[in-house]
């Protein structure tokens, strides 16, 4: 495994590898026990039992924040007769299917008596024998074959496997994402969990008007979110007496604008409670009418801590591919709509002014609906290592 960012860390580079072992181990785990080990910038994993299932370890690793690339590789003694011997053998299936190919060596072992060049220059020769269909091709070649000489021995793979990149969770503290049923936010999460951040979610629930099919809709998003991020903390709030009360007691044209900022106030007590430092939303400028400039800076005055907005400049092709990238698309065009589509005004207003809102808003007992949502929130695990 490669581990990219993480070699920029300085100083505090082995806490960041540190973290995406761990996070290795416990993920991993689920196959049986391994041995991780770290060396010369690269992390290595090797299954203690031989029946592991190598496939579904290649699955899980390429999931994990902080490994950029990764491979299936043989390790082989550090002998030129071994690596001659077993290289073709190993990788049959690929040089079968390819055309053209070419080996990278890598010494890191200065004491194995062939450099990097000559090593190439053997190993080739003996695979253009065994595989007579092959030709070399250095610029643009169906596989690379590349052997690393390393402190443990030889290790003999082919083409590396595009991992997550990011860095590992954790590395960067802990937020809370406000969830809902749609396609933003599940992506708005996964894109904080890649840049360090261990989750929370709060998911927003109105009973009678949305159903339990739609809460478990969430559930099935942050499970998918989870097999990147590791566990998320849930905590589901009923939100069916706030939309009243707003509903009865304030415009109609900024009932979107005051939902809003009732849910950026129980998010934030909820995630101080549960040590997080910031909130993510999937909001992206001009979307929808509670995220122009003026609904944004509305909500953002109803919150104390950051709000993390990743997707702030991205259109909507933009954010699908990265759903369907980790899998939630299909899970979000489901149809069991969320407590956003709960009363919905005909015209809300797209230019908001705070004045106003806070007019609007002294209409209701904030305090206690806030405290009340925010008690009453009922807690889930979400881990997509539990069944």
């Amino acid at each position: 495994m490669k581990n990219g960012e993480v070699v920029l860390k300085g100083l505090n580079r082995r806490v960041f590898e540190d973290m995406m072992i761990k996070s290795m181990r416990r993920r991993l785990s689920v196959l049986g026990e391994w041995k991780i080990t770290l060396a010369q910038s690269a992390v290595s994993a090797e299954p203690l039992d031989e029946n592991t299932d190598l496939n579904e370890a290649v699955e899980i690793c390429r999931r994990i924040f902080g490994i950029v690339a990764l491979s299936r590789a043989a390790l082989l003694p550090k002998d030129m007769d071994a690596i001659l011997e077993n290289t073709g053998k190993y990788l049959y299936d690929e040089l079968s299917a390819a055309h053209t190919f070419k080996v990278n060596a890598k010494r890191s072992d200065k004491s194995f008596p062939y450099a990097s060049p000559k090593i190439c220059e053997i190993l080739g020769e003996r695979l253009l024998n065994e595989f007579p269909d092959l030709s070399v091709d250095v610029h643009d070649p169906d596989i690379v074959v590349t052997v690393e000489i390393r402190d443990r021995g030889a290790y003999v793979h082919g083409n590396q496997i595009k991992g997550a990149g990011g860095i590992p969770v954790g590395s960067s503290g802990k937020a809370a994402v406000l969830i809902s049923g749609g396609i933003d936010s599940p992506v708005a999460a996964w894109m904080m969990s890649k840049r360090g951040l261990r989750l929370c979610a709060v998911h927003f629930a109105s009973p009678p008007y949305t159903s339990e099919r739609a809460e478990l809709k969430v559930h099935s998003l942050l499970k998918k979110v989870s097999e990147y991020s590791g566990r998320i903390d849930l905590f589901v709030v009923p939100f069916t007496e706030i939309q009243e009360q707003i509903k009865d007691n304030c415009p109609e044209e900024l009932f979107t604008i005051i939902m809003r900022r009732f849910m950026m106030k129980v998010s934030e007590k909820i995630a101080r409670k549960n040590d997080c430092g910031a909130l993510i939303t999937g909001e992206s400028v001009g979307q929808v009418a509670s995220q122009t400039m003026y609904a944004i800076a509305c909500t953002d005055e109803a919150a104390s801590m950051p709000v993390f907005r990743p997707l702030i400049g991205m259109d909507k092709d933009e954010v699908i591919t990265i759903a369907r990238k980790i899998d939630t698309f299909d899970i979000s065009v489901l149809p069991y709509e969320d407590c956003c589509t709960v009363f919905t005004p005909k015209h809300p207003r797209t230019r908001p002014v705070l004045k106003y809102v806070l007019e609007a808003e002294s209409a209701l007992d904030c305090e206690k609906l806030v405290n009340d949502a925010a008690e009453g929130a009922r807690y889930v695990l979400i881990d997509s290592m539990r069944k």
